[in-house]
């Protein structure tokens, strides 16, 4: 075998890691710097409602949400942050379900439980709704929540990459609760840490099934995630059902979630 022949496939190989991964971070990051002030203080950025999500003056019916929106500062260049927003049936207020890491060193839990805003910004950044059931059944999914997140095995944990972290956390409520029919953006970085050192796992939609090394490598073979490919805790792949390109960093191209 000639030795042209012999580094075709390492050659290729390459080529397809730069243009799935490492060119769509590029324009991504270049798309969020290039031009714009970024000289932003947390404590100066927005989490202004959004009005996603019904009033609970007019809506008396169970809701339950999960959201998804831009990580602050540079890690927005990479990934999102989740979380699951819940309205019992006759309840005046929502209760917001997240994994956030301020304080977690000190000794504060990871999993935070607090009545904030459901639909509201996260540092400025718009959420995007990943899933609104309302009405009948809704009550019963809401209990098998709070049963989820209580069993959720790294409460005082906390690691941006490759997780375990906020996605790390609704990744597992999806898997415990199929039936929000959860799908994680390409960009949930952290989704695909599995718990216990497991190397093979529910997709967190429930609808197929993945393998991971420790969050860093993976595939993910499901109905409504299609095929994704994890590699370092980026994503790239092709949704199916949905017809779109996944890839890190962007995100979905294609046809919308809903």
């Amino acid at each position: 075998m000639s030795s042209r022949r012999r580094w075709r496939w390492p050659r290729r190989l390459a080529l397809a890691v730069v243009l799935l991964y490492a060119l769509p971070l590029g324009l991504t990051a270049g798309a969020k710097y290039i031009g714009k002030a970024h000289a932003v203080n947390w404590w100066e950025a927005s989490h202004a409602r959004t009005h996603q999500a019904p009033d609970p003056a007019t809506t008396p019916a169970a809701v339950v949400q999960v959201y998804a929106a831009r990580a602050f500062s540079w890690r927005g260049t990479f990934g999102v942050h989740t979380w699951i927003a819940m309205k019992p049936s006759g309840a005046e207020r929502y209760t917001r379900l997240e994994v956030m890491g301020w304080g977690v060193r000190h000794g504060r839990p990871a999993v935070r439980v607090n009545s904030r805003a459901p639909d509201a910004e996260w540092f400025g950044n718009r959420p995007e709704k990943l899933v609104d059931l309302r009405g009948d059944g809704v009550e019963a999914l809401i209990a098998r929540i709070v049963e989820a997140a209580e069993s959720y095995p790294f409460p005082d944990s906390y690691r941006v990459w490759p997780g375990p972290n906020s996605n790390t956390f609704t990744a597992h409520i999806g898997r415990a609760v199929p039936e929000l029919g959860l799908t994680l953006p390409a960009t949930a970085i952290g989704k695909d840490f599995l718990p216990n050192g497991d190397v093979a796992g529910r997709a967190p939609s429930g609808t197929g099934f993945q393998v991971s090394l420790f969050g860093l490598f993976g595939l993910t073979l499901a109905l409504k995630e299609g095929i994704e490919v994890n590699l370092l805790g980026l994503t790239a792949g092709i949704d199916v059902l949905r017809p779109a390109l996944k890839l890190p960093g962007v995100g979905r191209l294609g046809i919308g979630r809903s």
